[in-house]
């Protein structure tokens, strides 16, 4: 059978080289971390600037006349600096008139641009104030144009006869019949 012997004289030797290590490596971890920590890391890199915050834009289209949404219309959104146009972003209405925009800045200037086929342009300036903004935008058929050559009434332009009265005169001066020269012009 074998003893197992040990000699009392080594016994303590053997705890104490095992706390002078334990010690040895905790006082090495500690000051690793140290240095770590007192690096100055203010000089390495690019510094993280969080972005602004942004807000979120939500544009309805629908028809004057009757409140139905208009789909497929052009959105605009033409951010403004300093007063001047920054470019532009434009979305497409949905089946349900709806375009919605989450990057233009929460206090920065905004003109918004609205156009469909067969309705008249809408165009606003807005400041995006808030961080959630809904906006609905009724658009109107295009009104019929004045022209000067369609006759009008009286009721409308009082000076329509006089202009019609012109008109039914032809000048001499600056249409002379066919096949003679222009009357001379006197200064």
């Amino acid at each position: 059978m074998l003893h197992k012997f040990v000699l009392p004289q080594f016994a303590p030797a053997r705890r104490s080289f095992a706390t002078a290590a334990s010690v040895a490596l905790l006082m090495t971890a500690i000051g690793i971390s140290l240095l770590a920590q007192s690096q100055d890391n203010s000089q390495r890199g690019r510094k993280y600037k969080s972005p602004p915050p942004t807000a979120r834009v939500e544009v309805t289209v629908v028809r004057a006349t009757n409140g139905k949404p208009v789909e497929n219309a052009s959105v605009i959104f033409h951010p403004l600096q300093n007063g001047r146009d920054n470019g532009n972003m434009e979305l497409k209405t949905n089946d349900e008139g709806k375009a919605v925009l989450e990057l233009l800045e929460v206090g920065s200037n905004v003109r918004l641009q609205v156009i469909a086929p067969g309705f008249q342009t809408y165009g606003e300036d807005y400041k995006v104030d808030k961080d959630n903004i809904a906006l609905e935008v009724k658009l109107k058929r295009p009104a019929e144009q004045y022209s000067l050559y369609k006759k009008n009434d009286a009721k409308s332009d009082p000076d329509a006869k006089s202009k019609d009265s012109d008109k039914s005169k032809p000048d001499a001066s600056k249409n002379p019949p066919a096949g003679q020269p222009p009357a001379p012009q006197q200064h």
